[in-house]
């Protein structure tokens, strides 16, 4: 590629001794964007990096170590096991913590497959294959896949914002599928140490709220954590849903945590024949969001979206008159 690179992170180790985790780096110009790190228990994004540097992200924070920096993840996932013709039995497990956890047995996000295509000087696309895989279990002993996800990372560097999107497709395996409803779903972000705001950050949405308690459970167009991530100098990450996660109330948090979470409320059911389609952008950017222009990147982002509606609908009509 002319523009971007792609390579797996080499850890030197004793012959014979291979690695746990894996880390693919994905640089611009010889500016490293972010890592597609693989743990033990998902798949997520680590680190993440500003246009000048800085890491914005935590990797597995003392009070939460499930918070992957930026991950994807699901509790209450219930799995329809067919024991004869007309009956079934539910299998629960979460892919949210790493433990059993209420009673739900931890299942792997696990990347099975990587492609990445450069569209542009300034565009990356990375299609990520990863399997739901349960627990080890009787009868199943190296667990089942309950789904198969395609995830899409969309990256596009910047000068003030890395603008990074995410799209995520879930489909069940050979068993029908219930996610949520939860609290535990399904976009996720984890501000650094020092950008938190019980630390001096400052987390606000686009109503000028400010603040995990009043910006929670409320409906605006974006959210911004933001602070000083070294002397003088100001980072932060922020937010947008795409129209499959709009119009869903945010839960953050002072200590670091932003979500875009459209099964809170609400479950869904997937049969074998249909999928989960969501998608973020996630907006990794220097100063502040005044700085940063935030408001004014989520008008672009709009027209985006509507450019895209109307080419939609321009390509159905072009079809429909040949």
């Amino acid at each position: 590629m002319q523009f971007f690179s792609v390579s797996d992170e080499v850890v030197s180790l004793p012959k014979g001794a291979w690695a746990k985790s894996h880390r693919i780096n994905v640089c611009w110009q010889g500016r490293h964007i972010t890592s597609l790190s693989q743990g033990e228990y998902r798949a997520y994004l680590f680190p993440v990096y500003t246009p000048q540097g800085f890491a914005v992200t935590t990797e597995s924070p003392i009070d939460h170590p499930h918070h992957n920096s930026i991950w994807i993840g699901a509790d209450h996932l219930h799995c329809h096991l067919p024991f004869s013709s007309h009956d079934y039995e539910e299998a629960t497990y979460n892919f949210y913590v790493n433990e059993v956890f209420q009673g739900r047995a931890a299942g792997r996000i696990l990347s099975v497959s990587v492609e990445h295509k450069e569209v542009s000087e300034t565009h990356l696309q990375i299609t990520q294959t990863l399997n739901w895989q349960g627990p080890n279990e009787w009868g199943m002993p190296q667990g089942r896949i309950l789904a198969i996800e395609t995830r899409t990372i969309n990256i596009h560097p910047g000068e003030i914002a890395n603008l990074i999107d995410i799209r995520s497709q879930l489909r069940p395996t050979d068993w029908d599928l219930r996610i949520g409803p939860t609290r535990h779903a399904y976009f996720g972000v984890r501000m650094s140490e020092a950008l938190r705001v019980t630390t001096g950050a400052k987390l606000i949405d686009s109503a000028n709220r400010s603040g995990g308690m009043e910006i929670t459970g409320q409906v605006s167009d974006w959210v911004d954590c933001s602070g000083m991530i070294a002397t003088s100098r100001s980072a932060g990450i922020a937010l947008f849903a795409y129209p499959s996660c709009a119009g869903e109330p945010w839960f953050v948090s002072d200590w670091g945590i932003l979500t875009v979470n459209p099964l809170r409320q609400q479950g869904k059911m997937l049969c074998q024949n249909e999928k989960l389609d969501l998608a973020v952008r996630v907006v990794v950017h220097d100063g502040d969001a005044q700085q940063a222009e935030i408001a004014k990147l989520y008008q672009s982002f709009r027209q985006e979206l509507t450019s895209q509606h109307n080419n939609k609908i321009h390509r159905k009509k072009s079809k429909s008159v040949s």
